[in-house]
């Protein structure tokens, strides 16, 4: 098993890029739930030091990211409810909402630049990455019309949270949160990486490095440019959730290969790199990672499928502020995969 997967994750990475840019290229950050704890479970039987790997993961931080019984802006506070009352959909996967900030050192606000849902079928047989652009307008519960970004403003993590499950009508099961540094840690811990770039990029944009069209090779402080750069390319916000998916791709590839997988050394820094730079839901126990990344063990490259949340286009508010506009139509149809648990009709 593990020799296919090093066979999986490591021949034509080109090809396959040059068959996926014109239908994947929607993509985004990382997530501790699957890159991490997958990797973490392959190495621990490869390696044999599962208890070194789960003191890490023990090591998260954890915090009250999802909405409580009780608390505001659920329908009579139930949390397992949209707020006009409507039932959430479960048990048709898991969902896992990963949200992402790019904070500078030193900056005390935090804003929510990655908004990604990540459903893992009930079969495990895939993962789906769905990037919600941060200038989504949306009902916000208790705000009215906003920018979707605005509801992590508003009320944290749970405010999101249940903006998107009154938008899809499932629940969120799990968040986890973590910032851009993360990029670079997480980059120079395997070594660098490799990516696929839609556009090029001077380095004259708020990225601040010369990225060329193309494949280039990435080390940690060039891979955090690389995704935090929007206003060089055609689709600002979308644009740069597509390069951070084919980050994403690119280190999840990487961290499988046997030069990290097998070097306890490597494989550790990045462990370390992704749990010191997260926070997941007081729920997301030791136990359930281990168990998701056990059933997650047989997915490969070509189980990892990326989409933007549908949008029609761009428009403004009546105060003048720029927007992204939802799809409806599009919307109702990626609502229905999810609770359906039927996201492989969805993407094709």
């Amino acid at each position: 098993m593990i020799n296919d997967l090093f066979d999986e994750t490591s021949r034509d990475e080109p090809e396959r890029s040059r068959r996926r840019r014109g239908g994947w290229g929607r993509r985004i950050r990382r997530t501790v739930i699957v890159l991490v704890c997958a990797a973490l479970l392959v190495v621990a039987g490869a390696a044999g030091y599962l208890g070194y790997l789960n003191s890490k993961v023990d090591d998260i931080q954890r915090e009250a990211l999802l909405p409580a019984p009780g608390g505001g802006g659920t329908a009579g506070g139930d949390p397992s409810k949209t707020t006009t009352g409507t039932k959430l959909v479960t048990g048709q996967g898991t969902n896992y909402l990963v949200i992402g900030s790019d904070a500078r050192p030193g900056e005390t606000a935090s804003r929510a630049d990655v908004i990604q849902l990540v459903h893992v079928p009930k079969d495990s047989s895939g993962v789906y990455l769905i990037h919600f652009p941060r200038d989504l307008y949306v009902d916000i519960p208790g705000r009215g019309k906003d920018k979707i970004n605005a509801s992590f403003a508003y009320g944290g993590a749970p405010l999101l949270v249940q903006t998107l499950q009154d938008l899809l009508g499932v629940k969120i099961d799990h968040v986890a949160k973590t910032d851009f540094e993360g990029f670079k840690q997480m980059t120079d811990a395997v070594g660098g990486v490799r990516v696929y770039a839609e556009q090029a990029s001077s380095s004259s944009g708020n990225g601040g490095v010369a990225i060329q069209k193309g494949w280039n090779d990435l080390n940690g402080e060039q891979a955090l440019g690389f995704v935090r750069e929007r206003y060089q390319l055609s689709q600002g916000d979308i644009s740069r959730g597509q390069r951070q998916q084919a980050w994403l791709k690119a280190i999840m590839t990487k961290t499988l290969t046997p030069g990290v997988l097998l070097n306890p050394a490597k494989f550790s820094s990045f462990v370390q790199a992704g749990t010191s730079n997260s926070i997941v839901d007081d729920t997301l126990t030791t136990s359930k990672i281990r168990s998701q990344a056990l059933k997650l063990r047989g997915v490969r490259g070509d189980d990892i499928h990326f989409v933007t949340a549908p949008f029609s286009g761009y428009g403004t508010t009546s105060g003048g502020a720029s927007i992204v506009v939802l799809d409806e139509p599009g919307m109702d149809r990626l609502s229905d995969a999810l609770a359906t648990d039927n996201m492989a009709g969805f993407t094709e």
